[in-house]
């Protein structure tokens, strides 16, 4: 069974994911991948580096993130250019450690991917499971883990598809707004029910 877990920004869903890992469960971790694939040598980085110029790249020959961040934040056109470069090879690099896993005999994977729904890659996974917040802790949460003001935070959170929509596409949701022992019982009674 492949586990699709995602949330929101602030919701705990890397929270859940640390659970889900202790629990002796494989995560596959969008963000992670993410990374590998602009690695230095790697084909995405060198596709970036002949879109975006020299500029992007650091002196060691690694990926600049901030100068890239400062190109695409300021354009829809630049950051939909990255984003065609960099979701095939976060998919096929998420896709080759997924059959690694299920080579080395895993039965359940946990595939962690934040813009599950934005991307749409609910066919990549079996089950979804989704964290959620309830929006006042969600901004809290934000606030004070991010030092955001009140605007800043507001529109983090207006920039993904909202909660309320991401539940009604899930298998499963756990609240998030209590202790870690709540949000633990919840995981354990949702995978208890998916195992069988």
């Amino acid at each position: 069974m492949i586990i699709g877990l995602t949330g929101s920004i602030a919701s705990g869903k890397s929270t859940v994911s640390k659970m889900l890992k202790e629990l002796g469960y494989p995560i596959i971790d969008a963000d992670l991948v993410a990374r590998i694939v602009v690695e230095k040598g790697t084909e995405t980085l060198e596709t970036i580096k002949d879109i975006f110029g020299e500029v992007v790249i650091s002196k060691d020959g690694t990926l600049n993130r901030e100068k890239l961040g400062n190109i695409i934040f300021s354009s829809p056109h630049d950051r939909k250019q990255l984003n065609d470069i960099m979701h095939p090879a976060i998919r096929e690099e998420m896709l080759r450690q997924k059959d690694v896993l299920l080579q080395d005999g895993y039965d359940t994977i946990v595939m962690d991917i934040p813009l599950l729904f934005e991307s749409k890659l609910q066919s990549y996974v079996n089950k979804i499971l989704v964290v959620t917040v309830t929006e006042e802790t969600q901004l809290v949460r934000l606030m004070a883990r991010n030092n955001y003001s009140l605007e800043d935070a507001k529109a983090r959170i207006q920039s993904q598809l909202p909660l309320s929509i991401k539940e009604k596409g899930a298998d499963a949701v756990i609240y998030n707004n209590g202790t870690l022992e709540d949000t633990n019982e919840q995981l354990k009674k949702i995978l208890s029910i998916w195992d069988n």
